[in-house]
């Protein structure tokens, strides 16, 4: 989330006609994430949030993220719900860019996630996974395994910038994973983005997951390996077994995974680290000028591959 398009009065004045929340009474940029325009929209009737969808998200994807986050709330998963206009219609068009009103989630996202905080999380990962399984829209993964190389290679030229010796790690990685991809694991809607910015907290309780907008199809346990990825490590980036064993635990509790899962999740979790390794790597040598963020650091995830690379077996992520 970032403001690349700035919203008048005027235009949301007129945006807000076709709604049903009463007139708006103040807008406020939220400058976090990178992906899409958000705004703290204030009515008569409450908070609100605003988006506004960049060039980067496919219109045609988003009634799959708007159609989830509804059916999600509908099963009583803590997401998002979206606001429908006058004429039931969640998506028009705001200063040239698809727009949607969604509902306001209370809570704060965790600056240093707590043991229980990752139990949380995977909980509510797996009631995600299970609610979506009643989701018969379908969106391929366009960040999977498959699509590494080619982003990889987009920025492979500056990569050893970067780190010297860093694309040809990542070239060995990725044919790595290539030749050991799993073909045959339980599949479903994945939320394929669950940072600690994506979740919000009233203490240890959690109150709501957001942006939807990498939501897809996709292997159920990569979803894990990426939340392991995102949740375990401390900021000095050693890797907190304990947190990795609470979350996985309470992920079981919910959604029993197979055998086939357990013995994928060192693979798994390496192939989400390359993920956002590569996608942070090209964003760091295309920074977008005038945005109010600040791409993230590539060398992070350079790190946390490198403990993955070193696991041996499961035990190494809580799980016996």
């Amino acid at each position: 989330m970032a403001v690349y398009t700035e919203v008048t009065d005027e235009a949301l004045s007129a945006f807000l006609t076709d709604y049903d929340i009463g007139q708006g009474v103040s807008l406020k940029g939220i400058a976090e994430g990178v992906e899409n325009t958000n705004y703290m929209l204030f009515t008569e009737q409450g908070p609100f949030i605003l988006t506004l969808y960049e060039k980067r998200v496919e219109a045609a994807d988003l009634p799959f993220f708007l159609g989830l986050m509804e059916h999600l709330a509908e099963h009583n998963v803590a997401c998002p719900t979206p606001i429908h206009g006058r004429d039931g219609a969640v998506l028009r068009e705001l200063c040239g860019r698809p727009a949607a009103v969604t509902s306001f989630l209370s809570g704060v996202s965790p600056v240093r996630p707590s043991p229980k905080q990752c139990a949380g999380v995977g909980a509510a990962l797996a009631r995600l996974h299970l609610a979506g399984s009643g989701y018969t829209t379908r969106r391929a993964n366009a960040l999977s395994h498959a699509g590494w190389r080619q982003l990889f290679e987009l920025s492979a030229p500056g990569a050893n910038d970067v780190e010297p010796g860093l694309a040809d790690m990542l070239d060995r990685e990725i044919d790595h994973l290539d030749a050991n991809w799993p073909t045959d694991l339980p599949a479903g809607v994945i939320h394929a983005d669950l940072f600690p910015d994506n979740v919000f907290f009233e203490r240890e309780r959690l109150t709501g997951l957001i942006d939807f907008y990498f939501a897809c199809n996709d292997y159920l346990i990569y979803d894990l390996a990426i939340c392991l990825n995102a949740w375990c490590f401390e900021p000095d980036l050693s890797f907190n077994v304990t947190k990795a064993r609470l979350m996985t635990a309470a992920y079981r509790r919910e959604r029993s995974i197979s055998q086939a899962e357990i013995d994928a999740l060192p693979l798994l979790t390496r192939g989400a680290a390359v993920r956002f390794l590569v996608t942070r790597l090209y964003d760091w040598l295309n920074q977008v000028e005038g945005a109010l963020v600040k791409p993230k650091d590539p060398m992070e995830y350079v790190r946390k591959l490198r403990f993955h690379q070193s696991v041996l077996n499961t035990a190494a992520y809580g799980i016996e």
